[in-house]
């Protein structure tokens, strides 16, 4: 890996002053409190891994759990170090430890200014297994693709845990017309890395169509449908 950098910051131009704004960029995120052990640890190993493989940026709260599986699969399937594994650390009680396999790591004081960070540096999410926070971030990047104040990135919701929420969300509030059905269209539900991946890939392409100043165009909204022919 290469050097770490590590420096306290307070919102989201500092960090992106200090990474590449050529990169393709996705947060990856879940719980802290998952171990080595545990099949999902090697599952986010494994996925992020392949983003590594594809010269593609990870982004993950620098912690221990799946963001330390994340970046530890990057860290190996990226040994030339092409692309970046950035860690967007906080002190928070299940945070306490982080990881060793951060090439680019930033501290925020505010949990919020961590969040907004998240968004604004990253052109897809990915979520994994997790508790209150793993939801926290979930429905955050969700509502401000809803309001329009970042584009219409895909969320990608790995494994079984979502599935009952994805019926709950349906079941009432768009049920009830507190949610257009349209808002859904970003929500993607699978159950493999190499399903996530997919979509990740289609994203990417429909990304290099458009450009690469991401950070300046943060209402251009592209879909897989953009992608060109990938095979």
């Amino acid at each position: 890996m290469g050097p770490k950098r590590d420096i306290v910051v307070s919102n989201h131009e500092d960090v992106v002053k200090l990474i590449d704004p050529t990169h393709f960029r996705v947060s990856i995120f879940g719980s802290a409190r998952v171990h080595k052990e545990d099949v999902v640890y090697k599952q986010v190993y494994d996925f992020a891994k392949i983003m590594a493989d594809e010269g593609i940026d990870i982004v993950t709260g620098g912690g221990p759990g799946l963001m330390e599986a994340a970046n530890a699969g990057h860290a190996a399937g990226d040994p030339t170090n092409q692309a970046q594994s950035i860690g967007l650390t906080v002190r928070l009680p299940s945070e306490a430890v982080g990881n060793q396999y951060l090439e680019i790591e930033k501290h925020f004081n505010k949990f919020s200014n961590r969040l907004d960070t998240f968004v604004s540096i990253s052109h897809a999410a990915v979520i994994m297994l997790g508790g209150i926070g793993t939801c926290l971030e979930f429905f955050y990047v969700w509502q401000l693709i809803q309001v329009k104040h970042i584009y219409q990135m895909p969320i990608i919701l790995i494994g079984e845990q979502w599935e009952g929420l994805l019926d709950w969300i349906i079941k009432y509030p768009l049920k009830s017309k507190f949610m257009n059905k349209e808002d859904l269209d970003m929500i993607h539900v699978v159950k493999t890395n190499e399903e996530a991946a997919n979509i990740i890939k289609k994203t990417y392409a429909a990304y290099r169509l458009i450009g690469k100043d991401r950070l300046s165009l943060n209402t251009q909204k592209y879909s897989a449908d953009q992608e060109p022919d990938l095979k």
